[in-house]
This record gives C-alpha cells, sequence and structure tokens, in this order.
C-alpha cells in the first residue's frame, strides 16, 4: 500500500457538504419521479436546495449554477443542435435507411446487436460520448424500426460501445488527462485499455440488451421518432457509399487531430489545419455543410425542404439543452461548495490496493460531481505523487482504474443520464436501467480486469 499525502482532517462543514449533496439529489429525484415536474425546473431546485443546505450564499448558488449550466452548454450545445440537424437530414434523405439496409443484408437478429456494438466502437473512436451519440441516434431509431427488434436490444450496444471507449481509450478526454497526471505511457495504456474494452463492451452491450430488453419494453417516443423518418417522397436515395461517408466525415475529421497531436509538429502547417479541421464543433458544421449538398440538393431535395428538415431537427432537443445545463450547472455549484476535496479526505484513511483506492476515489468523485473529467482529473491528482516507484505497467492499468471508477453509475448530475432519457423517452427508472446500470457494468468489468492485468504483471 503507497499512502497517500495528509490532507487536512474532516470537519463538521465536510459532513454538512455531504449531507447537503444527499439533500439535493433526493429532492430532484422527488420532484421528477413523484411531483413530475420538468427536469429542469426539478434540478434547478435541488442545486438551490443543497447550495443553501452547505452553506453557499444564495448569489454564489445562482453564479455557480450559470456558470456551470454555460460552460457545459458551450462545450456540447452547439455541437448536440449540429448532431440533431445531421440527423434529421440523414433520415429524411434515405441516408440512414441506406445504411440499416446494407448491414441487415449482412446480419441476422442473433448477429445484429453485436454488429451494433462494433458500428459504435468505430464511429466513437475519435469522439466525445455526445458526439458519438447524436450520430448513432437516427441510426438506432431507423435499425429498430427496419429490423423489428426491440429498440432497446439495439441501443445498449451502441450505448455500451461509445461510453466504454469515453471511459477507458484514449485519445478520449478523461484517459488522456490519467495518463498525462500518472506520466503514463500512451501507447501502452491504449494496448491494455483495448485488452479491458472488449469484454467489457461484450458484457455491457449485447448481453446486458438482450437480458434488459426481454424485461423492459420501451416504444418509440413520437417526437424523436418523427424527426428520424425517411422521407417518403421519392423511391432513389444516396447511395451506400455516399451516406458511409457523410456519417463518418467527422469521425475522420477528429481522427486527424488526434493523429496530428500525436506525431505531428505544433508548428506545422498540417498540424494547425488537421488540428483546426478536427474541432468538434468545425468537423460536425463542415458535415452539415457536406450533407446538405450530397444528401440534399443532389439528392432531388429543393432549397426549401432542406432547410425545412435543419429547422425540424431543433425543437425536440430544446428540453434536452436545458436538462443538460442544469445538469452542469448542479456539478458546478457542488464543486463550488468543495465536494472534490472532501470526496479528498474520504479517501485518506482507506487501507486498500492502490488501484481500488483510486478507483474509489473516482466513483466518489463521479457520483458527487457528475463530471467523468472532473472525476479523473481529481484522482489522479490525488495518487499521482505516489506512482513514481510503479512499473509502467502498473501506472497505465492505474490510469485505466481511474477511467472505470470515472462512470459508474452515473445519475442525475450527469449530462448524459439527460441525453439517454430526453432521446428515447424514458421515465427515471427506466433511464436507471438503462443507463446508470450499463455504465455500473462498465466501470465494475473495468475495474476487475485492470485488477487481474495488476496481478499478473505484480
Amino acid at each position: 500500500m503507497h499512502p497517500l499525502a495528509p490532507l487536512t482532517p474532516w470537519s463538521a462543514s465536510d459532513t454538512q457538504l455531504i449531507l447537503s449533496c444527499l439533500l439535493g439529489l433526493a429532492l430532484i429525484v422527488v420532484c421528477i419521479a413523484w411531483l413530475k415536474l420538468a427536469p429542469f425546473l426539478s434540478i434547478l431546485g435541488g442545486t438551490f436546495a443543497a447550495g443553501a443546505a452547505a452553506g453557499l450564499p444564495l448569489e454564489t448558488v445562482a453564479s455557480s449554477f450559470s456558470k456551470g449550466a454555460g460552460a457545459l452548454l458551450g462545450d456540447i450545445g452547439i455541437i448536440i443542435a449540429l448532431g440533431a440537424m445531421l440527423g434529421a437530414l440523414v433520415a429524411e434523405s434515405g441516408a440512414a435507411d441506406r445504411l440499416v439496409s446494407t448491414i441487415l443484408k449482412h446480419s441476422t437478429p442473433r448477429t445484429l446487436p453485436w454488429l451494433m456494438a462494433v458500428v459504435a466502437l468505430i464511429i466513437g473512436l475519435p469522439l466525445f460520448f455526445e458526439v458519438g451519440l447524436v450520430m448513432m441516434v437516427p441510426i438506432i431509431f431507423v435499425m429498430a424500426r427496419r429490423s423489428g427488434q426491440p429498440i432497446l436490444r439495439i441501443a445498449i450496444p451502441a450505448l455500451a460501445g461509445m461510453t466504454t471507449l469515453h471511459a477507458l481509450l484514449p485519445p478520449h478526454p478523461g484517459p488522456l488527462i490519467a495518463v498525462s497526471a500518472l506520466h503514463a505511457d500512451l501507447g501502452l495504456t491504449l494496448g491494455f485499455g483495448l485488452i479491458v474494452a472488449l469484454p467489457v463492451v461484450v458484457l455491457a452491450g449485447p448481453l446486458y440488451g438482450a437480458w434488459l430488453s426481454k424485461r423492459l419494453t420501451i416504444g418509440e417516443p413520437d417526437e424523436m421518432g418523427r424527426l428520424f423518418s425517411p422521407r417518403t417522397d421519392t423511391q432513389d436515395g444516396p447511395g451506400f457509399g455516399v451516406s458511409l461517408l457523410t456519417m463518418l466525415l467527422p469521425v475522420l475529421l477528429m481522427l486527424g487531430r488526434t493523429v496530428a497531436r500525436l506525431w505531428l509538429g505544433p508548428h506545422s502547417l498540417l498540424y494547425g489545419t488537421l488540428n483546426f479541421l478536427g474541432e468538434p464543433i468545425i468537423a460536425l458544421g463542415l458535415t452539415v455543410l457536406f450533407a446538405i449538398v450530397v444528401l440534399g440538393w443532389s439528392n432531388g431535395m429543393s432549397r426549401e425542404q432542406v432547410g425545412s428538415v435543419l429547422r425540424k431537427g431543433l425543437p425536440p432537443i430544446a428540453a434536452l439543452l436545458l436538462t443538460i445545463g442544469a445538469g452542469g450547472g448542479l456539478k458546478q455549484t457542488l464543486v463550488a461548495a468543495g465536494i472534490s476535496d472532501t470526496i479528498s479526505k474520504i479517501s485518506e484513511g482507506g487501507h486498500l490496493p492502490l488501484i481500488v483506492l483510486a478507483w474509489l476515489i473516482a466513483v466518489a468523485l463521479r457520483q458527487a460531481t457528475g463530471s467523468a473529467t472532473v472525476a479523473t482529473t481529481t484522482t489522479a491528482g490525488i495518487v499521482a505523487p505516489v506512482v513514481a516507484g510503479l512499473s509502467a505497467s502498473h501506472t497505465s492499468l492505474l490510469a485505466l482504474a481511474i477511467g472505470a471508477g470515472s462512470v459508474f453509475f452515473c445519475h442525475v448530475n450527469d449530462a448524459g443520464f439527460w441525453m439517454i432519457r430526453e432521446y428515447f423517452g424514458l421515465k427515471l427508472k427506466e433511464t436507471v436501467y438503462v443507463w446508470s446500470i450499463l455504465q455500473t457494468i462498465v466501470s465494475v468489468v473495468g475495474l476487475a480486469l485492470t485488477f487481474v492485468l495488476w496481478n499478473v504483471f505484480a
């Protein structure tokens, strides 16, 4: 056991902060599940209750909430809007239907969920989770509709593939942050990440999806179903190659940015170009323009039709954006109250193997803050002083364990929780089964496999 650096002693304010956090989360659940209030209002009320109970001035709670909501929407709000427009155009033009038809020709009902997991792994490799989700949603809806399979049997493998990449594999932000903070070897972390990720995706994706789809039946939500419905006024649609290129274009642009950052000098012209084109907003914005031309105008759609489709993609995501922003506000308020330091103190007296302790710290921080990035950054900072004596293999495995802990049982203070709920029209309890438990499987199995590898390389 490697002792962690001593922290300041536990105080009454730390106890007060933990109780305040629990109060806020309980109030949110009650408002949504019992009072049936809109999630945005429920989170807003829970945030003020938690902040006031923690002793923060109300003006500080308000400013923290605004800061957190604005920061999160600034990061992913435009991305979600662009993704919704792209998804509507992909569906309306028939491109999604073309992709689905081709996949169905090469699959059976038994292999389809596995194929969806592979598709999600390919599309999600260079993308932030939120970007990958908005790109996969139209494929999920059309695939479920065309195949006649339960929507969860199609959706869960895709969700598992993307969230596993987000937690365990560079170049996603969390793993890269852990690699940097711990001075781990990037290539070794990537290799171990792949070894861990594949069985994790199998268990959390096709297997869990098959189990849950037999016990929980959900229908296609009306508003999202209409948004991702193919056009019916033409028999001809875009070809498979053009449809696939449109879906993969932002993936390729963002992958180019990652390659540039890993292997090109920062002062070269090619580095600057790829870095610019791979910025998520730029990549998705260019893809929307590309789709307008090749899926819209070149496919027989008038300028009025294309404009109407793009506008149609925005209203369904209004409630989603408000809810996600509120989740960011809740997270920032708890961070401003000092929840990260309090969780760090909880970890101070734990007599556990370092890899398990790091995972538990990341779990606690994720539960409190709702941010995988905050959980990963803070945990890596806490354990960084004690990794000097570890081997390169153990340092890489420690980074993966932190990433696994950062996605444990994501709940009402997590933006992804609300994205899944709104996109699939779920109730709060259903979202827990579809998303929170799925992420818990990813987290626990990820820890188990890294722990096994940790002892193999002892």
